[in-house]
């Protein structure tokens, strides 16, 4: 079978987004036999003219669409991706009848109403690798879909989440399916672990990859870092949501990558609780240059309504050990949610300040997402209603800081070139 994969997002902020999952799904249906090719709307030049000469071209049986962002979590004004992602299934149904299947991490968060609203003919939650290798199979063979784990159907709906249990037994994309453009420039995403246990509050990840975590074997990641690396990418983003934890496999993950000494940096996302200092040690010595610290308040009280599992002095010792080390550290703060009011909101600003950050993300307002403790006390508080779709972006904003957050953010803002609006 012919299969093309289309990533989506056109969209490009702090730095360019490599298709990675949607690579990781094409490397494993071309090691099954099947040939894939991977058309990147980022890199490509007009969309329709894309699209028209990967269809036409390539004339696949099937067609997979990766939709990675529903919006910009923008409360003041804010951009829906998923309109744009709509468009382009359109453009796609109107140049074949091939099969569209949908899928990525916006999509999962949303499976059913995307599917309703888009011409699409199915779609799957959660990891891709083996589902839509099993759908591409069973289409080949002209037999019935029904019962794929993960799969939503246009005619019959679908339940549950497809998840890999074992990384090992998925592929990860080479050179020859993934076109990394200017590979010395490019940051190039790396995937550890799928899956968090933290259940923030208003955190989908869990929705999307379960509460489980399931771990690449160190040795694996990075013999595969090393093949990149030969390429002429330099630097590298672990995207996991908690590169700290467990502890344990992240320093053996550093000590791999320390003895194959590759000359490489890379960034990271940290939870700041219990950093262990031998892993700062570990990260800086095999090349860590930044981390994203995501405290997102200074108010314990706030903290403990986030569901998270630190305190002020964990952040504080956090930025410390990281610093000490010359780890560049991004903060974020997520100001707005329940319980929120004006002095906390200072409070939190004055503990950003003190922790001397090298750039600091601030976001007035939190994007609601279904499934998450969040939504369910929007709900109780009458913020959203039962039936109310979040598809199109809903924002929690404390009772009271309407019409004054978003100034005060903007006046900190305004006296700190640190500091991010986001």
């Amino acid at each position: 079978m012919r299969v093309l994969l289309i990533s989506a997002n056109r969209t490009e902020t702090n730095m360019r987004a490599i298709p990675l999952g949607l690579s990781c799904v094409g490397e494993t249906i071309g090691r099954a036999g099947h040939a894939v090719r991977i058309l990147d709307l980022i890199e490509a030049g007009e969309t329709r003219d894309a699209l028209s000469e990967a269809v036409r071209g390539f004339m696949p049986h099937v067609i997979g669409l990766s939709i990675r962002n529903i919006d910009d979590q923008n409360m003041v004004s804010p951009r829906v991706f998923v309109l744009e992602a709509l468009a382009v299934i359109d453009e796609v149904r109107n140049l074949t009848e091939a099969p569209i299947v949908l899928g990525g991490a916006g999509y999962s968060m949303f499976p059913q109403e995307i599917l309703h609203r888009s011409r699409a003919d199915m779609g799957v939650l959660g990891a891709g690798e083996e589902v839509f290798t099993m759908i591409v199979d069973r289409l080949e063979r002209k037999v019935p879909l029904a019962g794929i784990p993960g799969l939503y159907l246009r005619e019959h709906g679908g339940r549950g989440r497809a998840s890999v249990k074992v990384l090992d037994q998925v592929p990860l994309p080479g050179p020859g399916l993934l076109h990394v453009p200017a590979p010395a420039d490019a940051i190039f995403p790396v995937q550890t672990r799928r899956g968090c246990p933290m259940r923030c509050s208003y955190c989908s990840t869990a929705a999307i990859e379960g509460a489980a975590i399931r771990k690449r074997s160190p040795e694996e990641v990075v013999k595969w870092i090393a093949l990149w690396a030969g390429t002429g990418v330099r630097r590298f983003y672990f995207v996991d949501n908690t590169f700290n934890l467990p502890a344990s496999y992240a320093k053996e993950l550093c000590r791999e990558l320390a003895r194959a000494d590759l000359g490489v940096r890379w960034h990271s996302i940290v939870y700041p609780f219990r950093m262990d200092e031998s892993l700062a040690d570990a990260m800086a010595e095999s090349g860590c240059v930044e981390a994203a610290v995501g405290f997102e308040s200074g108010c314990e009280r706030m903290l403990r309504a986030m569901n998270k599992r630190f305190g002020r002095e964990d952040i504080m010792h956090t930025c410390r050990v990281l610093k000490e080390r010359s780890i560049r550290r991004m903060g974020f703060l997520l100001l707005g949610g329940p319980g929120e009011t004006r002095e906390s909101v200072e409070e939190s600003l004055a503990f950003a300040d003190s922790l001397d950050l090298e750039a600091l993300k601030v976001s007035a307002g939190i994007r609601i997402y279904p499934h998450t403790r969040l939504a369910d006390q929007a709900r109780e508080e009458g913020v959203i209603g039962p039936e109310d779709d979040l598809l199109f972006p809903r924002f929690y904003l404390a009772k009271g800081l309407e019409n004054w957050l978003e100034a005060r953010v903007r006046a900190y803002a305004a006296t700190r070139t640190h500091c991010i609006l986001g």
